[in-house]
């Protein structure tokens, strides 16, 4: 008698497809099932992705949430390549990246999003309009891979109580006098208040929610507005622990150099350049691998950015503190290129997304340097990183608890969680409506690089390498005041083959 192969060897069938989901309180939609047949890769691993990723609301498995993972599956079947980590008193992060041809990657530095030359806003109705449904959309049909969701208009009288999932935009958070949590949200087609009792298992992740963001709820409909939530759904990133892409060479990521400030750490700078330059002794090499510097915003220091600003420049006309940036950067080794994207102490307007530095003080510096807007999306030898000055961190310091400027890693997680860079609006940073949202995380990066609070934080979320790189400005009397304790001159290098990240210190000890 002939034996059946192990249910694990052998492809499975359409049928034992359905069962297998079904014993896990899946349906499964018809073309669905017709793409997972197609699949010529493991369907029993393509299956086991499906359920564990799948929220425990979601009834029916659809076409988006297979070709989802279908299309994210390619890191699993590549070989991973093993390397040690760099050995450093300084903290590093490692992880095991895919192999790539070195010979297939381009070597420079590209733009693919950013605002330059783009602005629609004219700051009228239908602009707020155009901005808020762009985020609404985009943010939806993230979630919508995760959840099968029902426009909150269906939720009519025949839905009382049954479990329904939605996805809609926070546009209030309130707590009764009961200690009940209310969110009040929104979707093209109407409005609904979700009510989320202090008993619940979701209360304290509720402590969470921002106003604007777009989020999932599921929860029992009383058929007459109001939603009990049992669970929440933020987009968040994909579940993946090594990144997607690996490229050559190493990266320096720096931002808030605020030249012109007499609190410019020159001395810190100058070391900085010998060693890049190899006028001084490196016994790593690191230097020689550099292929670019990324500066996030900030490159001097402004005028009139905060109360008594006066008496802490050392230049006090911008277009002379971006001749003396020029200097500075122009003595920057030449196969090296610079990419150099604006903050809020630049000469570009405040409302973000901010625009490329203007041409005539682009042309202060050498031509081949790269200027983009803030935020910005490039590819650096193939690895795509998110440039974001990160002045939001504002606002998700003063919202969520456990966030802090000591530790800005934290809140620039929270943005991949939100698949947004800047999820409240209207706040402590002014926004543009712009008819699309440039804020929306669309593609997870292999990189986000912020700067902005001046300290320097470094971990990994989800595949994603989050840095932010701290300072070239000693602290102000203006910092003293708002007890701001800065990290200056250290500088986060990534290497871009191993996706290796550790810090080089510049200041003096």
């Amino acid at each position: 008698m002939q034996q059946m192969p192990p249910r694990s060897s052998r492809p499975l069938a359409g049928q034992e497809i359905v069962q297998r989901l079904a014993e896990k309180g899946y349906q499964l939609e018809p073309a669905a099932l017709e793409i997972i047949c197609r699949y010529s890769g493991s369907k029993e691993e393509l299956l086991q992705r499906i359920i564990s990723s799948a929220d425990r609301s979601v009834a029916v498995i659809g076409t988006s949430m297979v070709s989802y993972h279908l299309e994210s599956s390619s890191f699993a079947d590549a070989a991973p390549r093993s390397s040690s980590p760099i050995k450093s008193s300084s903290p590093s992060i490692s992880t095991q990246p895919t192999i790539s041809d070195p010979e297939t990657q381009d070597s420079s530095a590209k733009l693919k999003c950013d605002i330059t030359g783009r602005s629609t806003c004219i700051g009228d109705y239908n602009d707020f309009v155009h901005y808020f449904r762009d985020r609404f959309s985009k943010i939806r049909e993230i979630l919508s891979l995760r959840l099968n969701s029902r426009p909150i208009e269906s939720l009519t009288k025949s839905t009382t109580g049954r479990e329904v999932s939605l996805i809609g935009m926070v546009m209030d958070v309130k707590t009764t006098s009961k200690g009940n949590r209310v969110i009040e949200l929104e979707d093209p087609t109407g409005m609904i208040t979700a009510v989320i009792q202090k008993d619940s298992e979701v209360y304290e992740q509720s402590s969470l929610i921002l106003t604007d963001e777009v989020i999932g709820v599921t929860g029992t409909s009383d058929g007459n507005g109001r939603l009990f939530v049992k669970s929440l759904l933020w987009p968040d990133m994909p579940n993946q622990t090594a990144p997607l892409e690996n490229g050559n060479g190493s990266a320096l990521l720096l931002s808030d150099l605020h030249i012109g400030s007499k609190y410019f750490m020159a001395d810190a700078w100058q070391r900085f350049l010998q060693w890049l330059n190899g006028d001084t002794e490196d016994g790593s090499d690191l230097a020689s691998q550099v292929r670019y510097i990324v500066i996030a915003g900030d490159l001097v220091d402004g005028i009139g950015i905060y109360p008594g600003q006066e008496k802490d420049l050392e230049i006090m006309d911008i277009y002379e503190q971006y001749k003396a940036a020029a200097q500075w950067l122009n003595g920057i080794r030449k196969d090296i290129q610079v990419i150099i994207s604006p903050g809020n102490h630049d000469i570009v307007r405040q409302a973000e997304p901010q625009p490329a530095l203007p041409e005539d003080v682009q042309s202060y510096f050498r031509k081949e340097m790269l200027f983009v807007g803030n935020p910005a999306q490039v590819t650096l030898s193939g690895i795509s990183l998110l440039i974001y000055h990160g002045r939001s961190i504002d606002d998700l310091v003063l919202r969520l608890p456990g966030i802090s400027y000591a530790a800005p890693e934290k809140a620039m997680i929270e943005m991949l969680r939100r698949r947004h860079l800047a999820p409240i609006y209207g706040s402590r940073i002014s926004i543009a409506p712009e008819h699309e949202d440039h804020y929306v995380i669309s593609r997870p990066p292999a990189i986000l690089h912020c700067g902005h609070v001046h300290t320097v934080g470094i971990a990994r979320y989800k595949g994603v390498a989050v840095i932010n790189s701290g300072t070239w400005q000693s602290q102000t009397d203006f910092q003293k005041k708002m007890n701001i304790q800065p990290v200056p001159a250290v500088v986060p290098i990534v290497d871009l083959a191993t996706m290796k990240i550790r810090k080089l210190i510049f200041a003096e000890s």
